[in-house]
């Protein structure tokens, strides 16, 4: 889909938009369309109606604004021992097997269903995230000839570093991403 196409943007905006967009579009039918044609006028607005249950589902599963900040508050806190930890957790109750690797552009190698990725975490408290860390990150990927990297990080990334890692496809793992993963840790039964 479409980064900003109609149904991109509704599952990004609030979940009832969706619903008064099908609600509008249902009451236009019945008022504006001859009887005949009325019901199939109003089912015109089930994708609208659809878009809002995924909404809605992924809204009501998301942490609060005040609990993303939170998590972020603890992982800005914690050490390294702590966040790796933290994050092994998360990822094993996400049903990864994770590898811990001591390369100087990656810290885990995580594998499911016959994927494999590499992760470089150690620099999540950084205040810059230049393309120097990203670069190391897609050569050690190219180097084990995986398709997979994901760069976690906690304050934003600089214009040049956030284009390379587009241009790459390199994961970037923050905000409310990252503390929806964290969060993961927080309720698997081995944390």
């Amino acid at each position: 889909m479409a980064p900003n196409s109609l149904f991109a943007i509704l599952l990004r905006s609030r979940w009832w938009i969706s619903f008064a967009i099908t609600g509008a579009i249902v009451l236009l039918a019945l008022a504006l369309l001859p009887p005949d044609y009325k019901l199939v006028g109003a089912l015109g607005a089930t994708p609208f109606f659809a878009v809002g249950i995924v909404a809605l589902v992924r809204q009501l599963n998301a942490p609060s604004p005040a609990r993303v900040q939170a998590m972020l508050d603890l992982a800005a806190a914690q050490n390294w021992s702590q966040f790796s930890a933290t994050l092994e957790a998360a990822w094993k109750a996400e049903g990864y097997t994770v590898q811990r690797i001591g390369s100087p552009a990656a810290d885990f190698r995580l594998e499911r269903q016959g994927k494999t990725a590499l992760v470089c975490a150690k620099r999540w408290k950084a205040a810059h995230h230049g393309v120097e860390p990203l670069k190391l990150l897609d050569n050690a990927r190219s180097a084990e000839g995986l398709q997979d990297a994901v760069y976690i990080a906690l304050q934003p990334l600089h214009d040049n570093a956030r284009a390379f890692a587009r241009d790459q496809n390199i994961v970037v793992l923050q905000d409310s991403d990252l503390a929806g993963l964290l969060a993961k840790a927080k309720s698997s039964p081995s944390a």
